[in-house]
């Protein structure tokens, strides 16, 4: 087995380590050195099924990456981070950064945490370029279709770049020339080592924009590919 697919794979005791965000009614859970690798629920409980459930949905995005697949069960994991969330937790969004996100990155790392957000990428365009135009809607009639799905997510992507201290024009959702230069901008980034800081005085630090990034395009992947079927 190569290094890499030995850092890939690395666990503590032979469980992976996650962690929790939560508020009254919603929880977060996330795996910590697996960006995108996150799933919500009313409960700790609920939260631990459905990241757990996740598990082989995400292999593909670790398979795209080149990468040791997970082989996860509710006993595979164990938490070393939980925090308090805020009003974006209880609508819906991991907000918070915590202190296994502060953990400093070396290049291998950095490059590692990349390519598992441009794989999230790769896995969500060949999603919507399999899609219906229109999508099943949700049990009260909601839901976005295709097409502002995917706008949704490019345009969420521009402002998570100025999150990260980049300045770029407003891409065309559907321009893929556009959209590529913000996603290379923020993977440039992502490579680059650090000790945990947040970036260039910015509120986010690296593992939190890489685990932030690829949880929405995930989340909105998976939720075009469920909505995708009669």
């Amino acid at each position: 087995m190569s290094a890499e697919r030995r850092l890939a794979g690395r666990r503590h005791e032979d469980r992976i380590e996650t962690a929790i965000e939560s508020v009254p009614k919603r929880v977060f859970q996330w795996g910590v050195d697996w960006p995108g690798w996150c799933r919500s629920g009313k409960t700790e409980t609920d939260a631990l099924d459905h990241l757990v459930e996740a598990a082989e949905r995400y292999n593909v995005v670790i398979d795209r990456a080149g990468l040791e697949p997970l082989s996860v069960s509710a006993h595979d994991v164990y938490v070393v981070d939980s925090i308090e969330g805020g009003p974006a937790t209880q609508f819906g969004v991991p907000e918070r950064s915590s202190a296994s996100d502060q953990r400093p990155t070396d290049a291998a790392e950095a490059d590692r945490m990349a390519r598992l957000v441009e794989a999230g990428w790769s896995v969500l365009d060949e999603i919507v370029a399999s899609a219906p135009a229109e999508l099943r809607k949700g049990p009260r009639g909601g839901g976005r279709d295709r097409d502002k799905a995917y706008e949704h997510v490019v345009l969420a992507e521009h402002s998570y770049a100025r999150s990260m201290g980049l300045k770029l024009p407003t891409p065309d959702p559907a321009d893929p020339a556009s959209i590529a230069v913000v996603r290379q901008a923020i993977a440039a980034v992502l490579r680059e080592p650090s000790d945990g800081s947040p970036i260039e005085g910015r509120k986010w630090n690296r593992r939190y924009a890489a685990r932030r990034v690829a949880w929405h395009v995930l989340d909105h992947a998976w939720e075009i590919e469920d909505r995708s079927e009669p």
